[in-house]
């Protein structure tokens, strides 16, 4: 039986350099193992994506350059804000993301952190980099979609 609060999404933070600075050409929902001060932190929202990747070492996906400031009300237990964290994902998901990165110019980058049912995820983007070029071209069509808005408001 589901309900609709069993479906709920809390974001927590978006990635939106990623998306500036990559064409998203797959996404993927992964688990992240975590500390326990590192969750209550999350819960605050006090973490960090910018200059964060993914990385498969040894049939096991790592996420690389997260920050998670240490929880306030923590004691010496608290976490590394910037370790590395280990992604949870089945074999046959990353047998296919192996695959995929090997190609040219593909990379894992984390676009979200989210709770879902109370238990954090991330969702991954397989990117290409974009050129300068291609920055400047979607940010001129950006701005053309705004000024299109603006006239129709009126």
């Amino acid at each position: 039986m589901t309900t609709e609060s069993s479906k709920e999404e809390k974001n927590v933070v978006t990635n939106r350099k990623a998306l500036h600075d990559y064409f998203i050409i797959d996404r993927f929902e992964t688990g992240i193992a975590l500390k326990g001060t590192e969750v209550k932190s999350l819960r605050q929202g006090t973490a960090n994506l910018q200059d964060s990747y993914a990385l498969i070492k040894n049939g096991e996906v790592w996420l690389i350059g997260m920050h998670i400031s240490p929880f306030e009300k923590g004691n010496i237990n608290n976490h590394d804000p910037i370790r590395n964290r280990k992604l949870l994902m089945h074999k046959r998901e990353i047998r296919r993301l192996i695959g995929k990165v090997a190609e040219k110019g593909l990379t894992l980058v984390p676009l979200r952190i989210y709770f879902k049912n109370n238990i954090a995820k991330i969702e991954l983007g397989l990117g290409q980099g974009k050129k300068s070029y291609d920055k400047r071209e979607a940010i001129k069509e950006r701005e053309t979609k705004r000024q299109i808005q603006r006239d129709y408001a009126r």
